[in-house]
């Protein structure tokens, strides 16, 4: 079974974040909350513990993953940015929003979505998942927990625990989360464009 920590959601307790930091360094698969709903996660180099988070929620290989950052400057180093697509970003950031961007030669082939060549980024507007983030000191490749064949994803710790808690490493509780998930913005083209609306209002003009 999996370990389960019990977060406060604005607060983090340094001595849990640091024990779940561990768990993914060490190659674990881990639920933690978000800004938006419940994400499941793995460090960013480790393709044995991305393989099992495919497994998991029965993805394709064209399944795009996030890459979950601190701020601006660590997603700058892994998607190219124009200055006008940059200060889009700088007025939605952190926020509910995921990003489809071009990858940078830094994104590892296996994280990118292979005909496009492109990563979705985003920054949480979260407690818990900053904290995490900065004690990992690297972003951390994620998914959104919605289990195969369900419209929604889990919201609730305990149910998340019946469900994953034999397939995952550790468990966050960091209280309920929504059900709905990041806006999704394509910044590929030459205009912003929405492909999922989700819980972020996007607009350029923010």
């Amino acid at each position: 079974m999996s370990q389960y920590f019990s977060i406060h959601p604005d607060n983090p307790q340094q001595r849990l974040v640091s024990k779940v930091a561990d768990i993914i360094r060490q190659g674990g698969v881990v639920v933690y909350p978000t800004d938006s709903v419940y994400a499941i996660g793995c460090h960013i180099g480790d393709k044995q513990a991305l393989d099992r988070i495919r497994s998991i929620r029965e993805l394709d290989k064209n399944h795009n993953f996030t890459l979950m950052c601190r701020n601006l400057s660590e997603l700058a180093s892994y998607a190219k940015v124009d200055n006008s697509a940059f200060r889009i970003l700088k007025s939605s950031t952190p926020g509910a929003f995921t990003f489809i961007l071009t990858a940078s030669s830094e994104v590892p082939k296996r994280l990118m979505h292979p005909k496009r060549k492109t990563i979705g980024i985003r920054v949480p507007d979260s407690p818990i998942a900053q904290a995490l983030l900065e004690e990992l000191g690297e972003p951390m490749m994620s998914v959104t927990l919605i289990m195969p064949n369900d419209d929604y994803p889990l919201a609730e710790a305990y149910d998340i625990r019946e469900v994953v808690g034999s397939l995952v490493d550790a468990i966050v509780d960091g209280g309920n989360c929504g059900l709905e998930p990041t806006t999704v913005v394509d910044m590929t083209g030459s205009n912003p464009e929405i492909k999922r609306q989700g819980m972020g209002n996007f607009s350029i003009h923010q």
